[in-house]
């Protein structure tokens, strides 16, 4: 018979668990209680998805044709004013609480909004109803104003509350809605505030969406490194997404002399408009937007953009009996493209509510067929430089598969250089494509992740300890260390001014350590050395985190797995039944998991969680100094921020 996990737990008095110790959270407290969840975290990035939340909005009233011009204002002391000439948001007793305004049920409610059954707006960005009050939760005060009917009305909120009732301020000649807040302190960091060169991008990205709209920006002086970007603009772009990429590409030469874009209207499916362009001399890039969402992670429109270009230059070759084309992906069709992609859709899908992923299969399909039928269109219109593109992306194909062949040889051969017996035991696969290397702590791990392992796919390279912490370290002891060298030879991607991403013999590094704090100073340690000596990997998306358990629990025939405490903690409340007599077992280290448990809750692709590690373009000076600050030569800064910080941290006396 199992033991009971609580034998020798000694009893409490008074600690028995009833109904009062359920904690029911009401109103905005959930918000203020895990914004992670609403926003993605309390970052710079999360900072400034409160200012796209009330943006959004606006531009919402301006897409159904309501508004036509938004204004935005940042002040000192991250003050941010956001201003547009729509319909206002009703101030009329609701009718479930007739005791509130519309406007405070909006404020002060989640999933409270007139986004959802698509009468009021057809197609929206804002669809979780969340926004607004996710806005005013996280604020230290929100003001709203709102003008309607030739009346003015005004409502304060102080950290997702009101102050007092809505109060009329008299007659107006304007109509809209005026949104003035300041992020909480409390939930964001005090070091952490808004960029107004991020603001300003956001805002001229916005109006590029749709050229019904104007969007006049404003900050104050004080705020802006000289040069950067101006006080005052105004943005309004008649042509679209054309207008963005004649502005991106200009004075550069491309593939084709013609833009490929273009623009379907709304045939009850959605509303569609591209512009694309191939050229060599630019990094390609395609930005892409679902109801005037940016969707940095891509999604289905925009595979539904790469089949359609595909498909159709496939087709072009094939009536042409070019027998090349068949060797044409999209990675090859797209390699010198620089895209804008645009849909507007009715109740589109999203990857969590930071909406980075579009994953709605409606956007696929529309996108493909609709850009198919003009991209066909376009080439059969200039036979020239239809023959022209397909010559280019098939000189792209054969690049490809030269390189991959290139890859492999040098694979085989970086294989026979290494020789470390006991160390790298690599994959049978010979391309990079959908390979990786774990990187753990030890040869006890190591032996259990060499079992565990996918041998086609995933290479194991045990390390000794915790590796040197190069911020610290002088070049001479970082050229000395025999660990780190043998981590670069088994990568073969070379450090530095010498970093070759071709020569990257692994898609993916995972740094796979204990679930413990000693395994995360060695993550730390990793982390820290590939940001210093190999920041393209991290750039090109190469280097992830494993997210090992840390407890096993058992009743029975069912065992679940834990994170940490509290996710043990939470899996005993909602996985097994109360007064269950279950088994709580802790990992001390992946060596003590059966290579069954690690490949099941950590390596096996579809059932792990990997942290994806990345380093925005605009954050990299904040990032530098925080290596420098925690990892570097100055043990006086790291104090400093331990004393800045205590007050946060959870520690079990």
């Amino acid at each position: 018979m199992a033991k009971d996990l609580f034998d020798n737990v000694p009893s409490k008095a008074g600690r028995e668990y009833t109904a009062k110790d359920i904690e029911v959270l009401e109103g905005l407290e959930p918000v203020r209680r895990r914004p992670g969840m609403y926003i993605g975290g309390t970052d710079a990035t999360a900072l400034h998805h409160l200012a796209a939340e009330i943006l959004d909005n606006s531009m919402d009233e301006a897409v159904a044709g309501h508004a036509s011009r938004i204004e935005i204002e940042l002040k000192p002391g991250d003050v941010l004013t956001i201003i547009d000439n729509g319909r206002g948001i009703p101030i009329d007793p609701h009718p479930k609480f007739k005791n509130k305004s519309a406007l405070e049920v909006i404020m002060t409610t989640l999933h409270a909004g007139g986004k959802f059954d698509g009468k009021v707006y057809e197609t929206s960005g804002g669809l979780h109803g969340v926004g607004a009050s996710v806005v005013n939760a996280l604020s230290e005060w929100m003001e709203v104003e709102v003008f309607r009917d030739k009346h003015g009305h005004k409502m304060r909120f102080e950290r997702g509350n009101p102050v007092g009732k809505l109060k009329d301020t008299g007659p107006a000649a304007r109509r809209g809605t005026a949104t003035t807040f300041k992020p909480d302190n409390k939930i964001f960091q005090a070091d952490i505030h808004f960029s107004p060169a991020r603001l300003y991008r956001m805002a001229k990205s916005k109006a590029y969406l749709f050229r019904g709209v104007e969007i006049r920006w404003k900050c104050d002086p004080s705020l802006i490194e000289a040069g950067k970007i101006p006080a005052e603009d105004t943005f309004h772009f008649p042509g679209g997404l054309t207008d963005y990429l004649t502005g991106e590409i200009e004075g550069k030469a491309t593939v084709t002399p013609r833009t490929f874009f273009g623009r379907s209207e709304n045939n009850g499916k959605g509303t569609l408009e591209w512009a694309l362009a191939w050229v060599p001399d630019l990094e390609p890039f395609t930005l892409s937007y679902c109801n005037t969402i940016p969707t940095p992670a891509g999604g289905t429109h925009e595979q539904g953009l790469r089949n359609a270009l595909t498909r159709s230059l496939r087709a072009h070759g094939e009536r042409s009996n070019n027998k090349k084309v068949g060797q044409i992906t999209p990675e090859d069709v797209m390699a010198s493209a620089c895209a804008a992609l645009s849909v507007f859709i009715r109740d589109p899908e999203f990857q969590g509510q930071t909406k980075d992923k579009l994953s709605s299969p409606d956007a696929q399909r529309l996108v493909e067929n609709v850009v198919r039928d003009h991209f066909d269109h376009w080439l059969a219109e200039d036979p020239a430089s239809a023959d022209k593109l397909l010559d280019y992306v098939i000189d792209q194909a054969e690049y490809r598969l030269k390189k991959r062949q290139e890859k492999e040889v040098a694979r085989k051969a970086a294989t026979r250089k290494l020789r470390l017996p006991g160390k790298l035991a690599d994959c049978t696969r010979d391309e990079a494509e959908g390979t990786e290397i774990f990187l753990v702590e030890g040869d006890s791990a190591g032996g259990s992740a060499k079992q565990a392992r996918d041998r086609a796919t995933q290479a194991i390279l045990p390390l000794r300890g915790k590796i040197l912490n190069v911020a610290s370290a002088a070049a001479g002891k970082l050229a000395q260390n025999q660990e780190l060298a043998d981590l670069m030879q088994a990568l073969g991607c070379g450090t530095g001014a010498k970093y070759n991403e071709d020569a990257l013999r692994y898609e993916r590094i995972i740094v796979m350590t204990d679930a413990d704090v000693d395994g995360a100073h060695i993550a730390s340690l990793l982390l820290t050395f590939f940001y210093r000596e190999a920041p393209q990997l991290i750039k090109n998306g190469h280097l992830f985190l494993a997210m090992p358990p840390l407890y096993r629990i058992t009743h029975g025939a069912k065992s679940v797995y834990a994170r940490d405490e509290k996710h043990r903690d939470q899996l005993l409340k909602t996985e097994f039944k109360a007064n269950a007599k279950v088994e709580v077992s802790r990992f001390k280290g992946l060596g003590e998991m059966m290579p069954s448990q690690l490949k099941e809750t950590t390596m096996k692709p579809g059932l792990r969680t990997l942290i994806k590690v990345m380093t925005p373009d605009d954050e990299k000076k904040h990032t530098d100094t925080m290596v420098e600050r925690l990892m570097g030569k100055k043990p006086e800064l790291r104090f400093q921020f331990i004393q800045e910080n205590a007050q946060f941290a959870d520690v079990d006396v």
